[in-house]
């Protein structure tokens, strides 16, 4: 009894074990506030960024520098509070989803390291930034995207086959046609890719080469892979069958194309880290 009783006060003692229950908190709220607002394409984000950042802190956290003073520790606090208090009173769900985690990561990274140690957890808080993207963009540069999406999945349509006129964002098949709107743009699964590029290149240092290619890689396959949902779609609606549209544009399906979008660039870098691991063989051979 006495040994388990020890066991706890040295937890508690630790201030790790209070940052991973306040971090591991923040995080489930988070998820929760996004599965009631029935937002899918940001749940599966939001789930894979969070997964991946607190997958590299873990790996990072016997040298990490956990040192903050009353100021920082005060501020990250009041970052928290207030994000939780506008949690608390939101009567709809809407861009404050895309930013809480950013202000959730950057309060308790100044709990637990202060202004001092912010650089620590520079490449987690820009990946936890990328998932506001979304929402910071210019209406402008997201109808461009969207209108390049449209451009894209038409040209996906036509190269298999399809009968396919593209006026706009508007895609029209025989039977039927879609609008591609701003949440069929494929900003969010870009701005997923994006993030998890730069956890890639944190944890795995390239040449100044594969630091260009990397985020390119990363973009163009969320990009490619949105523009094939949106084809796919397009036939669905054609085919009048709007139980599997409902499925691929809001429900499962639509996290389907997130997952495999990520398995996509985790091939691309499993390759790029076993070319490198040879091309080092080879020097020290020589």
């Amino acid at each position: 009894m006495k040994t388990n009783q020890l066991a706890t006060v040295i937890r508690l003692a630790h201030p790790q074990f209070w940052l991973l229950t306040i971090g591991s908190g923040l995080i489930a709220i988070h998820l929760t506030l996004v599965w009631k607002a029935e937002n899918t394409n940001l749940f599966g984000t939001s789930f894979l960024s969070w997964a991946a950042v607190s997958f590299i802190v873990w790996e990072k956290r016997d040298n990490l520098s956990l040192e903050s003073d009353i100021l920082s520790s005060f501020l990250g606090l009041a970052f928290i509070w207030i994000a939780l208090i506008r949690s608390a009173s939101m009567n709809s769900f809407g861009g404050f989803l895309y930013a809480s985690p950013f202000i959730f990561g950057l309060g308790l990274a100044l709990i637990a390291s202060g202004f001092q140690g912010l650089k620590q957890y520079i490449g987690e808080l820009i990946t936890l930034l990328f998932l506001s993207i979304p929402k910071l963009l210019p209406e402008w540069a997201i109808y461009k995207i969207t209108l390049l999406t449209a451009k894209s999945s038409a040209f996906i349509l036509w190269y298999i086959g399809f009968d396919v006129t593209l006026t706009g964002i508007n895609i029209y098949l025989p039977n039927g046609s879609v609008e591609v709107l701003r949440g069929c743009s494929g900003v969010e699964l870009i701005s997923q890719m994006l993030g998890l590029a730069i956890l890639f290149l944190l944890v795995f240092p390239q040449s100044w080469q594969y630091k260009v290619l990397v985020p390119i890689v990363a973009a163009t396959v969320g990009f490619m892979m949105n523009a094939g949902r949106v084809a796919l779609m397009t036939v669905i609606v054609a085919k009048d069958n709007m139980n599997a549209f409902d499925y691929w544009h809001s429900g499962n399906g639509s996290l389907l194309f997130s997952i495999i979008s990520v398995l996509i660039f985790g091939l691309f870098c499993w390759f790029l880290i076993g070319h490198n691991e040879s091309k080092n063989q080879d020097s020290k051979l020589s």
